[in-house]
C-alpha cells in the first residue's frame, strides 16, 4: 500500500482568497457558525445574481440538494425517474430514498451525456421527472429535454455538479431546468470541503423548499420577521451547511471566474499537447458542442480497451502521477439491478466507463506538471507502437 503523496496529484484542495479570513470573520465578528448565517447569505446572493436563478440555497452536498429535490416534488414508491446511468451514486440515490425507480438511460458516445434521442421511449405512466447530468461541466442537450418534459408534464432537475459557470446557449447551467444542483466538494472546481446548492427556477417550489431545508419548520419565515414563532409544518430535515463552510465558500465564489479560466486554459493545454496521440489512433479526447462552453471540471482520455487503461494507469503511478478511472455504470451495480431499470441496452455506457481516463487537473497547476503528465502517457504509447 503507498503510504506518500503523488509528485503530481490527481487533485489539489486550495486556497484562492480570503478563505481563513472569513473563517475568522464568522467566528470573531459575526459569532455566528451555525447554518444560515450571514456568509450563507452571501454566497446564496452571489449564486442567484451570477446564475441568474430564482432562488439559491446552500446545502451541505449536491447529494443534499438532489434529495430536497425528491422531497419537493413529493415522489411515491414505483414513481420512475429518468437519468443516464454514467453518473455518480448520488444521482440515483436522492429518488431510490423516496421509493422512486432510477430509469436508465445511454449516454452520447462524444458529450458522455444522457442521449436525448432515447428519453421518450422510456417514459411510462408513472414516470415523473428527467436528471439530466451535465458530465465533465459539458451541457447537455437542454432545449430538447426540456421540451420532451414539457409534452408530458414532468420536472427537470439538472446535477450540475460539474458545472457552474458552464453555459448553454448563453444561459447557465442549473438555472435552466426546474431544479440546479451543485457540488462543492474539495474535488470540484469552487470548493469548501463538503457542500453544495440547490437552484429553484419554479416559483412555486420556494417556500417549501425553505421548509424542507429547516428541518421541516417554517424557521426561515420566523427569521425574516413573518411569524412569531416557527413550528414543524412538513417533511425535512438538516440539509444547511455551518457557516464557517460558506465564509470558505464565499472567498472561493468571489474568484470563481479566475478559477474556471485557469482550469480552462489548463484543459486547453491538455488538449493542444495530446492531440497527436488522438490523431494516431491511440487515444480519444474530449468534445465539446459548439453551443456550450465547459468549466473546465476534469480532463480524460479514452483509451483503446480496458486492458490499456489499466496498464495506463500502472505506468503513470509508476511515474509519481495519479490518474483514475470514473463511474461504474449504475445499471451494473449491484444498487442499480436491485432499485433501478434501464431502458434500452447501455451499450455507449458500458464501451466508455470501461476505457476512460481522468488526468490531474487542479486549480495551480503548473505548465511542467501538465507537461510532465502528457510526457508519461506519451511515452507508454511509444512503447506500444
Amino acid at each position: 500500500m503507498r503510504n506518500r503523496p503523488y509528485k503530481i496529484p490527481f487533485n489539489r484542495p486550495f486556497i484562492a482568497g480570503k478563505e481563513l479570513y472569513y473563517i475568522a470573520e464568522a467566528v470573531l465578528n459575526h459569532k455566528h457558525l451555525a447554518g444560515g448565517g450571514p456568509f450563507t447569505e452571501r454566497c446564496e446572493q452571489w449564486l442567484q445574481e451570477t446564475l441568474a436563478c430564482r432562488r439559491a440555497l446552500l446545502t451541505h452536498s449536491c447529494t443534499a440538494a438532489l434529495e430536497m429535490v425528491a422531497l419537493l416534488c413529493e415522489l411515491k414508491p414505483g414513481d420512475e425517474v429518468i437519468m443516464p446511468s454514467f453518473t455518480f451514486v448520488s444521482t440515483a440515490n436522492a429518488f431510490v430514498l423516496r421509493g422512486a425507480v432510477p430509469m436508465f438511460v445511454d449516454i452520447h458516445p462524444d458529450t458522455l451525456n444522457i442521449d436525448e434521442n432515447l428519453i421518450s421511449q422510456a417514459i411510462t405512466p408513472r414516470t415523473k421527472g428527467i436528471v439530466p447530468v451535465h458530465y465533465a461541466g459539458v451541457s447537455c442537450s437542454m432545449d430538447e429535454i426540456i421540451r420532451i418534459a414539457k409534452q408530458h408534464g414532468l420536472w427537470v432537475a439538472e446535477d450540475a455538479a460539474h458545472a457552474l459557470l458552464s453555459t448553454y446557449k448563453g444561459k447557465y447551467l442549473g438555472a435552466i431546468g426546474d431544479f440546479g444542483c451543485l457540488s462543492f466538494h474539495e474535488t470540484k472546481n469552487v470548493i469548501s470541503g463538503e457542500g453544495g446548492a440547490l437552484l429553484i427556477n419554479s416559483e412555486e417550489f420556494i417556500e417549501r423548499a425553505e421548509i424542507i431545508r429547516e428541518k421541516g419548520t417554517d424557521r426561515t419565515k420566523f427569521f425574516r420577521g413573518e411569524l412569531d414563532k416557527y413550528s414543524w409544518v412538513d417533511l425535512g430535515s438538516s440539509f444547511l451547511p455551518s457557516d464557517l463552510v460558506a465564509a470558505f465558500l464565499y472567498a472561493q465564489l468571489e474568484h470563481a471566474e479566475a478559477i474556471v479560466a485557469a482550469r480552462c486554459k489548463i484543459m486547453t493545454k491538455y488538449q493542444q499537447l495530446l492531440k497527436p496521440l488522438q490523431d494516431a489512433g491511440s487515444i480519444r479526447l474530449p468534445f465539446l458542442e459548439n453551443y456550450a462552453t465547459g468549466s473546465g471540471h476534469l480532463y480524460y482520455v479514452v483509451t483503446r480497451s480496458e486492458e490499456e487503461r489499466s496498464a495506463l494507469i500502472r505506468h503513470m503511478a509508476h511515474h509519481d502521477i495519479l490518474t483514475v478511472f470514473h463511474y461504474v455504470p449504475l445499471h451494473s451495480s449491484p444498487g442499480g439491478k436491485k432499485y433501478g431499470r434501464a431502458s434500452g441496452d447501455m451499450k455507449v455506457t458500458e464501451d466508455v466507463s470501461a476505457r476512460l481516463l481522468r488526468l490531474p487537473l487542479f486549480y495551480g497547476m503548473t505548465d511542467d506538471e501538465v507537461e510532465a503528465v502528457v510526457n508519461t502517457l506519451a511515452g507508454f504509447y511509444a512503447r506500444r507502437i
